[in-house]
């Protein structure tokens, strides 16, 4: 399982604008093949800023199979247009070799 998180940084004045067009996108992205689960968080101490989180069964099904599909044409034409600047989008996996925590008995 892969995990996106893009920083989204949205014009002034442009929240609720921003809001209501994420709505609408937001059933786009969720129709991909891949597609897991997203959530999109508002930032409390900068109201501009905004975090998007989507998880993905591969790194394909976003870079390719979702960002180069004609749903992506639509995906950009509601969202881009917000962000100053540009988001930052970056994957994440699980470590390549992960540690289990265990429960220590109380002594």
């Amino acid at each position: 399982m892969i995990l996106e998180i893009a920083h989204l940084t949205v014009r002034a004045g442009q929240n609720a604008a921003f809001e209501e067009a994420f709505a609408k996108a937001q059933t786009t992205i969720a129709s991909m093949p891949g597609y897991l689960a997203h959530e999109l968080g508002h930032c409390l101490e900068r109201p501009q800023e905004y975090v998007l989180l989507v998880r993905w069964a591969t790194l394909e099904d976003h870079e390719v199979g979702f960002r180069q599909s004609p749903q992506y044409q639509d995906w950009k034409r509601l969202l881009h247009h917000f962000y100053d600047p540009f988001p930052t989008v970056l994957h994440f996996g699980a470590p390549a070799s992960s540690i289990a925590l265990r429960s220590t008995p109380a002594i």
